[in-house]
Parts: structure tokens; C-alpha cells; sequence
């Protein structure tokens, strides 16, 4: 039986780099408006778009990515990734859309008024840790807010670690009965 020889011509770097310069021509507003939606300013999701396109080209050399493969859907996938890292590192929320409330369907009505009820929680829960007085104020905060250990917090309010345990337990007291108060 006769082998019939098979091309084994791998695509050179010039044509890789011809094919994703084209890609990137032809997408780059779309791949830009995907960085965008991720929350990043137009200056960022040109840089985005970059960042990508070097992660791309390095995936391709080093042999993670056929050379023959569609580079936009992953350019894209690529993009969306390094622009919520970009956010995450600068501890940026993506901002929100406006809407209007006739456009929400009945599962996000309901999940709004979730999120309502919680909002009215928070308001009144510092309603209730603002009575306190300054020493639980300041356990609640540094115990429960900030999360320090009780000898951190001990040691800078100058009193003993088991006095802040009973300043916490005492708060958590009044808390409780000051939001299950109906006139909270």
C-alpha cells in the first residue's frame, strides 16, 4: 500500500501574525466593546486589547494554540479575561446600566426587592451600632468589621482580651434586641 505523504508545512510566524493582524483590523472595535462592557475606560480597553494580542501571539509560539486555529473567538475570550483582572487588580466595580424597571422580568423584580430589604437591614443595623457606646462601637468595628484578632484589638483599646470578648458579647446583645425591635 502506497503512503501518500501528508504536508507537514507548519504556518510561519509572518503568517500567524498576517492572519491576526487581519483579525485584529477587522475586530478590533468588537474586541475593544468587550473590554468596555467588562467596566474598563476607552484608554484601557485599547491597552486591553493589546495585552491580549501579545497573550495570543505568546500562545501561538509557544505551541499552547495551533497556529491554524480561529484567533477571534479566543482573542475575545482573552480580552473579557485581562480586562477583569485589570478591574480586579484596581479594585474596580463595573459599572452599572440604568434600568428601567418595566424591563426587569419577575425573577429580577423579586431579586430587587431582596436586595431592597437587605439595603433597609444595613440602614438600620447602623442605626443600632450607632447607640452603642464608643468601646462596643469600636469592638464591633474592629472585631467584626475589619476582622482582627481579639488580642489585636485588645491591645488597641488598652484593655484585656477577655474584657473584649464580654464588650463584643454585650454588643451583640443590644444589636440583636435593637433590630428585633418593631420601631427599629
Amino acid at each position: 500500500m502506497p503512503v501518500h505523504a501528508v504536508p507537514t508545512s507548519r504556518p510561519t510566524d509572518e503568517d500567524v501574525l498576517e492572519r491576526l493582524s487581519r483579525v485584529l483590523a477587522s475586530q478590533r472595535g468588537a474586541l475593544a466593546a468587550v473590554a468596555r462592557h467588562e467596566g474598563l475606560r476607552p484608554e484601557e480597553a485599547v491597552d486591553c486589547v493589546q495585552d491580549a494580542l501579545c497573550t495570543l501571539l505568546d500562545l501561538v509560539q509557544s505551541g499552547q494554540v495551533p497556529a491554524m486555529a480561529e484567533p477571534a473567538p479566543l482573542l475575545v475570550t482573552i480580552v473579557r479575561n485581562a480586562a477583569r483582572n485589570q478591574r480586579r487588580r484596581h479594585f474596580r466595580a463595573r459599572p452599572h446600566a440604568e434600568l428601567v424597571e418595566s424591563e426587569l422580568p419577575d425573577a429580577e423584580l423579586v431579586l430587587q426587592e431582596e436586595l431592597l430589604t437587605r439595603a433597609e437591614d444595613v440602614v438600620r443595623l447602623r442605626a443600632c451600632v450607632a447607640e452603642l457606646c464608643e468601646i462596643q462601637r469600636a469592638v464591633v468595628t474592629l472585631r467584626l468589621l475589619e476582622e482582627r484578632p481579639g488580642e489585636n484589638v485588645a491591645e488597641l483599646l488598652g484593655v484585656s482580651p477577655n474584657h473584649v470578648a464580654v464588650l463584643l458579647y454585650r454588643a451583640k446583645s443590644a444589636l440583636r434586641a435593637c433590630m428585633s425591635a418593631p420601631n427599629a
